[in-house]
């Protein structure tokens, strides 16, 4: 026996293991983009293409230069707001898929604000009062659009999944009849679904005058800690996820369960409102027919991405933001459609909803619950 270690049991350093919450949260959906990334990878070199070279394209496109970065933070802008609204919803215990028409609808009344308010009143409006006019009311549009399904939710017990989908159809197809009729650029020169531009007074100008990166990214990290605020820091934030966590236990507790499905789903088509009138105000200054195709369900695996957290929903928006403005320098590199990128997010999505398959891959132990059965106080 060694005189300096007489127990050599106590001298053993104990095995590194990760915390389960931090295997759940950080490592699993970084497997999983780093997984879907492989198999994009295997789908390049399939299609006879170079994947260094594809990737590269990628990172350059979305980092390679300030103009480069000034783009990724432009399409990363929508997908924070949209993701933050699917976050907010699925905090709540709902399935938020509206985002879409949510988003459209908020991007409409942004744009009839923008270029109506000042026939209306026969008169400027100043700057400052014109663009929050504008933006209010493309949120109020979306969160009206989002109160509609809670509201059938909390009286009729009608699920959100199918009552969202069918106000996207009703939504996008309003959208495009406004936009073909009462709402069209009159100018001879359109031939599109359009509206007329929106006044100087309401459109958010670029913070640098040679890049397009605008207030409204900085309005969408300032937006992402509010959301982090409300839900873990107020009593409204508290209902919200108890309510999400078990409607029964939070009746019992004493909350209004009805009320509070309808404000998570006015809180949630609000932030997809607010993503539209953000894109008509700063960027397009203008709401076009078919802009944001897209958005709202990308919001869905940027939430799932981000672990319904803000800070992650922001991570996950920039990694999606990053690769739809790199994968023209892609496509321009390697003579890949840009389609794959839309693989790749969908892999992403696969694997973050499905990680057990990450798990398996990688053999992470999946965590075991330990289930309690009682039956009655104290048993």
């Amino acid at each position: 026996m060694d005189k300096e270690n007489p127990n050599p049991k106590e001298a053993t350093p104990p095995k590194f293991k990760l915390d389960s919450k931090i295997v759940n949260t950080y490592l699993v959906p970084i497997l999983a983009v780093f997984t879907a990334l492989v198999i994009g990878a295997l789908i390049i070199l399939w299609v006879g293409g170079d994947p260094v070279l594809a990737y590269q394209g990628l990172f350059q496109g979305a980092f390679g230069s300030l103009r480069a970065l000034s783009e990724t933070t432009v399409w990363a802008c929508p997908y924070i707001f949209a993701g933050l609204a699917v976050a907010i919803g699925f905090k709540g215990g709902l399935f938020n898929i509206g985002g879409e028409g949510q988003l459209a609808f908020g991007a409409v009344a942004a744009a009839w604000a923008g270029y109506a308010l000042p026939g209306i009143f026969k008169t400027d409006i100043p700057p400052v009062l014109h663009v929050l006019l504008t933006i209010g009311l493309g949120v109020m549009a979306g969160a009206i659009w989002g109160a509609i399904p809670g509201l059938l939710k909390a009286k009729t017990g009608a699920h959100e999944v199918i009552n969202t989908i069918m106000m996207n159809y009703i939504a996008l197809n309003l959208t495009s009849f406004l936009l073909n009729g009462p709402m069209k650029d009159p100018s001879p020169t359109n031939v599109v679904a359009r509206t007329p531009k929106i006044a100087v007074s309401a459109q958010i100008m670029p913070i640098f005058e040679k890049f397009r990166f605008h207030w409204g990214f900085i309005l969408a990290l300032v937006m992402a800690f509010l959301i982090w605020w409300l839900l873990w820091k107020t009593k409204l934030g508290f209902e919200i996820r108890t309510t999400g966590l078990n409607p029964d236990a939070a009746k019992y507790a004493g909350i209004d369960v009805a009320r509070t499905i309808v404000i998570t789903m006015g809180l949630s088509g609000a932030l997809a409102g607010l993503a539209g009138a953000i894109e008509v105000t700063a960027l397009n200054h203008r709401h076009e027919l078919g802009f944001s195709s897209g958005y709202g369900f990308d919001a869905i695996a940027i939430a799932l991405l981000g672990k319904n957290h803000p800070v992650g929903v922001v991570l996950a928006a920039l990694l999606f933001g990053a690769m739809r403005n790199g994968a023209t320098k892609m496509q321009f590199l390697t003579q890949i459609p840009v389609d794959i990128i839309s693989i790749i997010q969908a892999l992403i999505l696969l694997f973050v909803s499905a990680d057990a398959i990450v798990r398996y891959i990688f053999r992470i132990r999946t965590p075991q619950e330990r289930v309690v059965y009682t039956r009655g106080w104290g048993k």
